[in-house]
């Protein structure tokens, strides 16, 4: 479904990704473990071209996307594909980023109703069905500012799933909510898991990893570390780096008194 093919990106003279390889298989969820500055994030925005690489090759569904060679020349996509492209890959940030002059409902209508050109008759059920499935449907007409941070949150899956994606990315969704609005959030993402939805995410949710993805990557430095199923991870971790990565996070929720469960 999504493959990187020694994708590179620098800013200035700062090499956030160095060589980064990476198959994800449909149907795949796979979760991005690391350190802040690892460049997790920064792979998920060249993915939906969000930042342009400057070398390597992005391919969705086998088909080199954004920037490539073909033929001895170097090939960039014209914008109209790129749309086409991030359409097909959702994208869910830490921000929620949504309309404030839009209820919950059209915020998740706006993009299949102005880039999809879906007709309004046949994007309202299923955009109500989209509520329903993030568990919002008594918070149709709500306005934004009358929604918690995990409601607003979920309003925003519901709008990337109303494109119809055929992947989805999620940045560190959870990592700007209260605890406590945490686990409605994760709830949608399992299901959507369950589902069957092509996934990565970056995220420090520990137990999150643990439960759901199909593989764990650790992310350090711009590269990738390690990859490999989450048990295999996070309880016998082959690379030094992962291990002190896994164990620093394993302190510091011994000192917030969290569950340590998660973790090695």
């Amino acid at each position: 479904m999504i493959r990187l093919e020694k994708v590179c990106k620098s800013f200035g003279h700062l090499a956030v990704l160095r060589d980064v390889d990476l198959e994800v298989q449909k149907g795949e969820v796979v979760c991005v473990i690391g350190p802040s500055g690892a460049g997790k994030s920064t792979m998920l925005r060249c993915i939906n071209h969000l930042e342009a690489i400057n070398s390597g090759t992005i391919y969705i569904e086998g088909q080199p996307v954004y920037r490539y060679m073909r033929d001895g020349r170097l090939v960039t996509d014209k914008e109209k594909r790129i749309e086409q492209i991030r359409a097909q890959v959702g994208m869910v940030f830490q921000s929620f980023n949504l309309f404030p002059h839009f209820t919950a409902l059209e915020n998740i209508m706006a993009s299949p109703l102005h880039v999809l050109r879906e007709p309004l008759e046949e994007l309202k059920p299923r955009a109500l069905a989209l509520m329903a499935k993030v568990g919002l449907s008594d918070k149709v007409a709500a306005y934004p500012h009358e929604l918690s941070g995990g409601q607003q949150q979920r309003v925003a899956i519901a709008r990337a799933l109303a494109m119809r994606p055929k992947a989805m990315l999620f940045d560190e969704v959870t990592s700007a909510l209260d605890p406590e609005l945490v686990g409605d959030v994760l709830r949608v993402m399992r299901q959507l898991a369950s589902d069957g939805m092509t996934m990565i995410v970056v995220t420090h949710e520990m137990g999150f990893a643990r439960e759901v993805a199909d593989r764990v990557i650790f992310m350090a430095d711009g590269v990738i570390v390690e990859e490999g199923p989450p048990a295999e991870i996070f309880t016998q971790p082959k690379n030094e780096r992962t291990l002190q990565f896994l164990r620093s996070v394993l302190q510091r929720r011994q000192e917030s008194g969290e569950d340590t469960e998660p973790t090695a």
